[in-house]
């Protein structure tokens, strides 16, 4: 599809400084830009592609003054990173989305099917399954018994959602998701370790990502809960009887341990690791590498393997730099020290 700037402008409300009838098909890069493509600038670190750049439309803040010629058209808008966002979405969307199920799928005759659902090749749906209007589920993934997905969801190749488990509207569940494995639970006897039974499921609610190959385990008992709006990234592990506030984004090879609880609107960096039966609080953020092991109220930024508040970090950072010099002076002082010693004798 084929879109002029005019039309952009007019869809995201913005103004064109340049040809208003350049059309673009495509999306790229700004360093990468290419004729018939748009881009965008919002990171001033940036501004040097836009002047050489070979993209026919370059989405720029309003506020945005070049200090150059530019050959591209630019289109102001109040944020390039948001309206980018906003036209690769329109992009996706008006993409034909595949229908039908194929010949090769098996689906119990228990199982309730909406309308426009797709149910790619080899893919299992077992008794009781419950599949909104719109979604679409890719081949060899497995739908357990009584699961529920809901509608506009679409679930990639190879993922198994486990029995029992509930998973909202518009939910995106990538490659190798694992939804509802048990939890790590063994009680310690003296002659090994007992399995205990994990009888809860979990519950994803609407609008969730979960990237490649995260697993979220399904609760001893009760719900392991991913709440609205929430992104997982690749390579997570969320833990039995965890709960996930809305909107928290996760960064991978993080992971959670059992029974944690995570508030609202934070932000996890990759190989955060947090310790079981812990509260993190609302809008907090977490550094990479963090190791969580109590507790964290409202809107605190930790960073560090030894976790500390974010000015504090810093600091210790600016000291340890100034470290070998502060060795040398204090071997000076005591040196003098010794000989003041010497001459006081």
């Amino acid at each position: 599809m084929e879109f002029s700037a005019q039309q952009i402008a007019a869809f995201v409300q913005g103004e064109i400084v340049g040809d208003a009838n350049v059309t673009v098909n495509s999306f790229a890069k700004i360093e990468e830009g290419k004729p018939g493509s748009i881009t965008f600038l919002s990171n001033p670190k940036y501004e040097h592609f836009i002047y050489g750049t070979e993209a026919s439309i370059v989405l720029v803040n309003r506020d945005f003054i070049p200090e150059k010629p530019i050959k591209a058209t630019l289109i102001k808008v109040d944020n390039a990173y948001e309206t980018l966002a906003k036209l690769m979405t329109l992009y996706e969307q008006s993409k034909t989305q595949s229908k039908g199920i194929a010949s090769t799928a098996i689906i119990a005759e228990s199982a309730q099917i909406g309308k426009d659902v797709y149910i790619g090749a080899y893919a299992v749906i077992d008794e009781g399954v419950v599949i909104g209007d719109n979604t679409q589920i890719y081949p060899h993934t497995y739908v357990g018994k009584n699961a529920r997905i809901g509608e506009g969801s679409l679930i990639y190749s190879g993922v198994n959602i486990y029995h029992d488990c509930q998973i909202g509207n518009h939910v995106t569940l990538h490659s190798g998701v694992v939804i509802g494995a048990d939890g790590f639970g063994f009680a310690p006897t003296p002659e090994g370790y007992n399995k205990i039974p994990q009888i809860g499921n979990v519950i994803i609610e609407d609008n969730v990502e979960i990237g490649a190959n995260t697993c979220v385990d399904r609760a001893t008992m009760g719900s392991t809960i991913v709440h609205k709006g929430v992104k997982l990234d690749n390579l997570i592990q969320i833990a039995h009887n965890d709960e996930i506030g809305a909107n928290t984004v996760i960064a991978a090879q993080s992971g959670l341990a059992g029974s944690a609880k995570m508030g609202e609107w934070c932000v996890i960096a990759g190989q955060v690791g947090i310790s079981g039966h812990l509260t993190i609080g609302n809008h907090v953020t977490l550094g990479p590498q963090s190791g969580i092991i109590s507790s964290i109220p409202d809107g605190k930024t930790m960073i560090g393997s030894l976790p500390m508040e974010d000015k504090a970090f810093f600091k210790m950072q600016a000291i340890m730099r100034r470290l070998p010099d502060m060795y040398r002076e204090l071997n000076a002082l005591r040196k003098e020290l010794d000989e003041l010693k010497d001459k006081t004798h």
